[in-house]
């Protein structure tokens, strides 16, 4: 980190008079990475033949600048806008039947949840959800929770790389190398991983992974991606059919001509992300990491103190990384976030899951030690502690 946590919060937009902890939710772009996409899209507007011409040119550097950040080959990449609709495209090119099971955990996202309980209605095939249980002791026993529900119906096995609603880290590696060994497809929703965790999508083996960059990479909202491993990509059938479909002058290839070229769209904020990682270079944002997951562990310790509720994991960056989760004693989810928003100007998320209730809190750049202060004394204050 090249300042102190004041000069990172002075480079973002976010409203002063709240205190902002929730950043996993949708991210928060700064300065110059929001003003070099208020560039293209004003060069979009100021010339939109000349633009669109040079488009497919101007993609495939920026995809160039994301494949090095991930670990990636540029063409096993494109840019969608959201880790949602990556595992949409996915999802519904699969050839699944009433005899297929897709696998997946307890600890997924809503929205791609809802994804696969889609598909499997649609293709009569069953959707499996592998119960992980918290606390969590060690990540062998998160690979055998999951593993232990693979049978020899199991098609896909589909989960988190960080799970939205706890914030752990799941075994991503060791789970894809079992399911290759098989011949299971491994479908990844690394919608919190790019920016928060290194990432080096070669090496972790999944078959497809979904991400975004407008969440912990900082880029404007609507840019995201999905890793599609060279010999699946032919698995993969377009979401929007467009003039990428059969093109008369084809790109590198079919899966980026499919996916990524639909004609005219607002391509400014994938245009942006080499912008954020830039930002991330020029500010040094190892350490940036590295002191945020400190002071989430500070603020972990800190509420499980003031609540008398267990740790959901054991600490460490192989845990979780800018962001934490932790029990609340029995609430009314919605009622306490709001009250905390209102009452103390804290924006933090408070769910229901399972029987239990979850705040999760995160930390990044602009965040300081008297923003996790405040929050643990307004829950002391809602919750009467």
């Amino acid at each position: 980190m090249t300042g102190g946590a004041n000069d990172l919060r002075d480079l973002f937009l976010l409203r002063r008079d709240v205190i902002f902890l929730n950043h996993g939710s949708f991210g928060a772009c700064p300065r110059p990475v929001f003003d070099a996409y208020h560039r293209w899209q004003v060069a979009f507007e100021a010339e939109p033949v000349d633009f669109m011409k040079r488009a497919r040119e101007r993609l495939a550097e920026a995809r160039r600048a994301l494949a090095a950040f991930l670990g990636a080959p540029p063409d096993d990449l494109v840019f969608v806008t959201n880790a949602t609709t990556g595992v949409n495209i996915v999802a519904r090119s699969l050839h699944l039947g009433p005899e297929d099971e897709v696998l997946t955990t307890d600890h997924e996202y809503g929205g791609v949840d809802r994804v696969w309980r889609f598909v499997c209605e649609q293709t009569g095939a069953t959707l499996v959800r592998a119960a992980v249980p918290l606390p969590a002791g060690s990540r062998e026993a998160i690979v055998e929770a999951i593993w232990s529900r693979v049978t020899p119906r199991t098609r896909v096995l589909a989960f988190s790389h960080v799970a939205a609603p706890t914030a752990i880290i799941l075994p991503v590696e060791e789970l894809a190398r079992r399911a290759r060994a098989v011949g299971i497809l491994t479908v990844i929703d690394g919608a919190h991983a790019p920016g928060q965790i290194p990432l080096d999508l070669d090496a972790l083996g999944a078959d497809f992974y979904a991400g975004n960059c407008h969440k912990w990479m900082c880029a404007p909202k609507g840019a995201g991606f999905l890793y599609a491993r060279r010999p699946a990509q032919d698995l993969l059938r377009p979401l929007v059919v467009s003039w990428g479909w059969r093109p008369e002058k084809p790109g590198p290839s079919r899966f980026i001509d499919e996916h990524e070229w639909q004609g005219t769209r607002d391509i400014a904020a994938y245009l942006a992300v080499p912008a954020a990682i830039a930002f991330f270079a020029s500010h040094g944002w190892d350490g940036v990491r590295m002191a945020c997951h400190r002071l989430v562990t500070e603020a972990r310790a800190a509420l499980n103190a003031a609540t008398g509720q267990p740790a959901l994991c054991p600490e460490g960056p192989a845990w979780y990384g800018q962001m934490a989760s932790v029990f609340l004693p029995g609430c009314d989810a919605e009622t306490t976030s709001n009250r905390l928003r209102e009452e103390f100007g804290i924006e933090v998320p408070i769910w229901q899951w399972g029987d239990r209730q979850l705040l999760r809190v995160s930390v990044q750049g602009y965040n300081t030690p008297a923003d996790v202060e405040a929050l643990v004394g307004a829950v002391r204050g809602v919750l009467g502690l």
